[in-house]
């Protein structure tokens, strides 16, 4: 909202240094510093606010000793301080008509909602079991069906705009030179209509007359006209707006392997009795909807001590972050040979926005914690990542810059199928671990909690320089 009347006041008074508001970076560090102010200055009230209404955390002390028994009564629900330092700079700061924007902000605000109903009930309703685990489902299944849908058929997702930027700008090519446009041209109109839209791909071979906006050697700007020749008219629409990819959503890059593509509509053996569009389709929506669910439980399963679920996120919100504006940017996605996703670059705003509020979290999180996020922030942190891997092409790399949360699931699924297994065979349940998830093995075997978050966190920077570098390990 303050980006479009910094616009408005920079295109009317043309006010000297306002068009820096244009760059995506100045923005972005923009939406981190008004997040960290946000979360530190509301964070003091709310948890007044939560303390004020006795909305405290209930410990098992005796499964995790005193250490965790002193936290009892330790305000939970912080996870609105989170929400509110991501939503409240992004819609200050971001692009509003970007269809990434409003998607990643819908899933944080459902998953948020989600997890204070789930908070509420253990709080309010003193059910240590909170929100019963089908309904949790049925939500996470809800949203990854919402995501998947809109990417699949939201013209913002399709790979348009080649060379077109968001602020439908120009970029020209040979081609594009040749039937007349040059550098910096505004779009204004195609075929008599207003550009607010990418056009149908079927659509591409009969459009004829675009109307741009010039800037003249004057410095003024003059509406120019240009009229495609009907033998050039579908390779111009296509090297504006993008080729006429159907599939270009259900494809992503695959990690390792140079100028590989994975496709999600040639999974063997379905693709030979499903259509390939529909197979792409269907396959994409469950690959969504298990990313979402995964992700949010991971984060969740790793929200057991002080800093920890916050930090991680930071980090894996960092690197997402490099990765949406590298992705949006034409010149450094030809150069690392990744998709050039158009519009994407405008996630970096939302990703600085949740460094910040975890960052800005962490001030009161950090042990000893006043304050826990409980499930509803980090049901929210962990849909917001699922989506943005999906988003950025991404999501093949969760293993890796996502280390973390994995561990943290796959011992915890270990830990109850082992146990299950061995009580079955022998009589009696047996441990793989001595406590799950993994953090609390390690608190079980005397190592003290800061120390496990600063080494947790360690390797999840780690983690996250290894998926960077298989942008080049290709």
């Amino acid at each position: 909202m303050l980006f479009y009347l910094l616009d408005w006041l920079d295109q009317a008074y043309d006010i000297p240094g306002f068009g820096v508001f244009q760059y995506i970076t100045f923005r972005a560090i923009l939406s981190i510093v008004f997040s960290l102010i946000i979360s530190i200055l509301i964070g003091k009230g709310i948890i007044g606010l939560l303390r004020k209404n006795l909305i405290g955390e209930v410990v098992r002390s005796n499964d995790m000793g005193p250490d965790h028994a002193s936290k009892a009564g330790t305000p939970t629900m912080g996870g609105l301080i989170i929400l509110a330092a991501v939503i409240i700079p992004t819609l200050l700061w971001g692009d509003l008509r970007n269809g990434y924007v409003w998607l990643i902000l819908l899933g944080t605000t459902w998953m948020g909602i989600i997890g204070f109903v789930d908070d509420y009930i253990k709080v309010f309703k003193k059910d240590k079991a909170g929100l019963k685990g089908k309904f949790k489902l049925v939500g996470q299944i809800g949203l990854g069906l919402i995501v998947g849908i809109t990417m699949l058929f939201h013209p913002d997702f399709k790979g348009s705009r080649s060379h077109l930027t968001q602020l439908n700008i120009v970029r020209t090519s040979p081609l594009l030179t040749q039937a007349g446009f040059q550098s910096g041209d505004e779009l204004l109109l195609v075929d008599g209509v207003e550009f607010k839209e990418v056009p149908d791909g079927k659509t591409y071979d009969d459009i004829g007359l675009y109307r741009v906006n010039r800037l003249g050697e004057d410095g003024k700007k003059t509406e120019e006209a240009i009229l495609v020749s009907g033998d050039m008219r579908g390779r111009v629409a296509s090297e504006l707006f993008g080729p006429r990819n159907e599939s270009f959503v259900y494809t992503t890059d695959f990690p390792f392997f140079k100028e590989y593509v994975f496709d999600y509509s040639k999974v063997p053996l379905l693709s030979n009795w499903v259509e390939n569009g529909l197979l792409g389709k269907i396959v994409y929506l469950l690959v969504v909807i298990f990313i979402v669910t995964a992700v949010s439980n991971g984060v969740n399963l790793t929200d057991g001590i002080d800093g920890l679920a916050a930090g991680t996120t930071a980090i894996v919100a960092a690197g997402l972050g490099v990765f949406a504006y590298v992705s949006g940017n034409y010149v450094f996605s030809s150069y690392l040979n990744i998709s050039y996703i158009p519009l994407s670059s405008e996630l970096l705003i939302y990703a600085t926005a949740l460094v910040g509020a975890c960052l800005g979290f962490l001030w009161y999180n950090a042990f000893p914690a006043q304050v826990f996020m409980g499930d509803t922030g980090s049901l929210a942190l962990g849909g917001a990542v699922g989506i943005m891997a999906l988003m950025v092409k991404k999501e093949l790399l969760l293993p890796i810059f996502c280390g973390i949360f994995l561990a943290e699931t796959l011992s915890v699924m270990l830990q109850v199928s082992y146990f299950k297994y061995t009580k079955k065979k022998y009589g009696e349940g047996r441990r793989i671990f001595k406590m799950a998830p993994l953090h609390h093995h390690y608190e079980k075997s005397g190592i003290h909690e800061a120390k496990i978050v600063a080494r947790f966190l360690i390797v999840g920077i780690l983690l996250m320089l290894v998926s960077f570098a298989t942008l080049k390990l290709r």
